[in-house]
């Protein structure tokens, strides 16, 4: 994407994958990736902040020997996610009225 992205809009990217349901870092990175251009090793300070603002849990579940660490949204990630998809609609809205969006040709 041409456009620069704030740490607000991934917030709100990796609340929306978990939204969805629980994922473990590696698939919550590639999720993301098919809509923002990130490494594991920008996602994983994300991960941290969320979780420790409360928006996000983790747990652990065995895989081929090892300890998966899974992300969960929690109440409070949900209600954050809510607001960044009313903010986010909003933004959109603005955006494409200005530069002429498929409405007003």
């Amino acid at each position: 994407m041409l456009f620069q992205l704030g740490s607000t809009l991934l917030d709100a990217c990796v609340l929306a994958v978990l939204h969805k349901g629980d994922a473990y870092g590696y698939t919550l990175t590639q999720q993301v990736k098919t809509v923002l251009d990130i490494s594991e090793s920008t996602l994983y300070p994300v991960l941290r902040r969320l979780q420790k603002d409360g928006s996000l849990e983790t747990y652990d579940e065995p895989y081929q020997g090892r300890n998966r660490r899974y992300y969960k949204i929690t109440d409070k990630g949900k209600e954050q996610y809510a607001f960044y998809f009313e903010e986010w609609n909003k933004y959109k809205d603005s955006v494409d009225t200005l530069l002429g969006g498929a409405n007003n040709e």
